[in-house]
């Protein structure tokens, strides 16, 4: 499919690393003096770096980038030489894609390109590479414990209610980052064959217990149809998640409000110009947190 993302003109980049700061999604490196996508993958095409250009040297275009390829994206880089492939191995291995690394890694094998790899292999460094952003960095999360106890007890045939506020530790049901729709990688290894949940960022602080009954056993991805911009892209990415991650199902979890159905739209619109059918289950909250309707469509 055809998506907007950066080009950045070589000859015109005075190398002051101003974009690298700009791209949240971690795709800039400085290499060479010079300003370097890494990887396409990572690449939101929202244009964040272009604002911090001061020379013009970025601009958007709309070409052929899904979906993913390791192969095609070290056919264009291996050319640039041995830094720019291993800041791309790199940035690989911090956002957790082991699959697409390996991939990359046996592409330099069968094509005999000698690369030192224990760069690779070593230790990251600290905090993160130079031009990544850890905020955005993909990680698979510790399982999910147990769900907390009841807030009561009983004795016999006397209920005792706990207090009001517990001390007890509440358990997050999380096993993913991150969470927000336009930073996510629908090819991340975490969604291959997954249970998803597409949640509107209100729920959360709606359903008191959100954790347990909505996101237990799923990975997430939040979303606002009303106030995120290109929202065209999550129709996108719902379609690679379900062609390519072949995920199980998909639980879309809206408010009662009006601008709220926008995000089932978009699943429905997915499933439609997907291959696979999957099931998708509506979920819709009062403003009070009670479901209001539940059902499989």
């Amino acid at each position: 499919m055809k998506r907007t993302v950066i080009k950045i003109d070589e000859a015109l980049c005075n190398g002051c690393g101003m974009c690298v700061e700009g791209c949240h999604e971690g795709a800039l490196q400085l290499i060479n003096g010079k300003a370097v996508m890494i990887s396409d993958l990572y690449c939101d095409g929202l244009g964040a770096c272009i604002g911090e250009c001061p020379v013009g040297a970025i601009e958007l275009e709309e070409r052929e980038a899904e979906p993913y390829s390791e192969e095609a994206v070290m056919e264009r880089i291996t050319p640039k030489g041995e830094k720019v492939i291993l800041a791309h191995l790199k940035h690989l291995k911090e956002h957790g894609e082991k699959e697409l690394l390996m991939q990359g890694v046996d592409y330099l094998r069968r094509n005999n390109i000698k690369v030192d790899l224990s760069q690779v292999h070593g230790q990251p460094h600290a905090g993160g590479m130079h031009g990544g952003c850890p905020g955005s960095m993909a990680r698979t999360l510790k399982s999910a414990g147990p769900s907390v106890a009841s807030s009561g007890f009983a004795t016999g045939d006397t209920a005792i209610s706990a207090p009001a506020f517990s001390s007890a530790p509440q358990v997050s049901e999380l096993r993913q980052w991150p969470v927000q729709f336009h930073l996510l990688n629908p090819q991340a290894g975490y969604f291959q064959g997954a249970d998803v949940l597409l949640a509107a960022d209100c729920t959360s602080f709606t359903a008191g217990n959100f954790h347990s009954r909505f996101l237990k056993g799923k990975i997430l991805a939040i979303a606002c149809p009303k106030l995120d911009s290109n929202t065209e892209s999550y129709i996108e990415k719902l379609k690679v998640m379900i062609d390519e991650s072949m995920i199980n199902t998909l639980t879309v979890l809206i408010m009662e409000v009006p601008c709220c159905g926008g995000l089932l739209q978009m699943a429905k619109i997915a499933r439609e110009e997907a291959t696979r059918n999957i099931p998708i289950k509506a979920i819709v909250l009062s403003l009070e947190g009670e479901v209001k309707s539940e059902t499989w469509i």
